[in-house]
């Protein structure tokens, strides 16, 4: 079952991952929007943290968990960004591909069957 997740980037720019190799790049909505997408339907951002971990064959491989038919939509209010995800992911792994991609800098602000 889908479920649709609103996500707030207060600042969007100090929304980024401790480690450049895993964080956002992007500074609009859009981009960040379609980065987390990205991140949702494959699994090359979980691939390459996994890859850098001390043991990787002792990762849990359901943070592995793809959408390929997930969504998400940006939207640029004054100076923060509204993200609208829409995925079968689990919360857990959502959160942990938000905590690579924008730290601490974002919020969950609503979530909803989709």
């Amino acid at each position: 079952m889908a479920i649709r997740y609103h996500i707030a980037l207060p600042d969007p720019e100090k929304a980024r991952g401790s480690d450049p190799a895993y964080a956002f790049r992007s500074h609009g909505a859009q981009g960040l929007a379609q980065e987390l997408q990205d991140a949702l339907r494959g699994d090359s951002l979980f691939e390459r943290w996994r890859d850098a971990q001390e043991d990787p064959d002792e990762v849990d491989p359901a943070l592995g968990a793809t959408d390929p038919g997930a969504t998400v939509e940006g939207a640029q209010h004054d100076l923060h960004i509204d993200l609208v995800a829409v995925t079968s992911i689990p919360g857990s792994v959502l959160r942990h591909r938000l905590r690579l991609l924008a730290g601490n800098g974002w919020e969950l602000r609503d979530v909803s069957n989709a």
